[in-house]
């Protein structure tokens, strides 16, 4: 089995489909192991997100993210990576399919309902950002 990290953003959860989104998850085959829901400091996001800190949209990404509380989540599956990053759809919401997380919540690039690893040792490295093993039901 793998796993991934997954995460519902500000404007998913203030929208109030975080439950819409864990219903498509479950209903894919996907197994959540672990949930919580957290609001990230300034820092946090800066440290969760400096792969991105010399591209135009950090600062903007990073005030978004700490603009409201996030759900974070150990996603579990075979092929759960892949799974996942299908059932969110392209980052831009306009270029998403029909039928996908993005294309159905999201309003543009940026506020654009949720986060999924994009491999096994993101995942790996995103998991342990949130989540202890402790924490982690297997």
């Amino acid at each position: 089995m793998e796993r991934t990290l997954s995460i519902i953003k500000p404007d998913g959860v203030s929208k109030g489909v975080a439950g819409e989104v864990i219903g498509r998850m479950e209903r894919a085959g996907i197994r959540i192991c672990a949930m919580k829901m957290v609001r990230l400091t300034l820092e946090q996001a800066r440290l969760f997100y400096a792969v991105h800190k010399e591209r135009p949209f950090f600062e903007s990404l990073t005030q978004f993210m700490t603009s409201g509380p996030i759900i974070a989540m150990v996603l579990e599956a075979e092929n759960v990576i892949v799974k996942n990053r299908d059932l969110m759809g392209a980052t831009n919401p306009k270029e998403a399919l029909p039928g996908t997380i993005r294309r159905d919540f999201a309003s543009d690039v940026e506020k654009n309902i949720v986060h999924g690893s994009d491999g096994p040792e993101t995942a790996a490295q995103e998991i342990k950002f949130f989540f202890s093993d402790l924490e982690i039901q297997h």
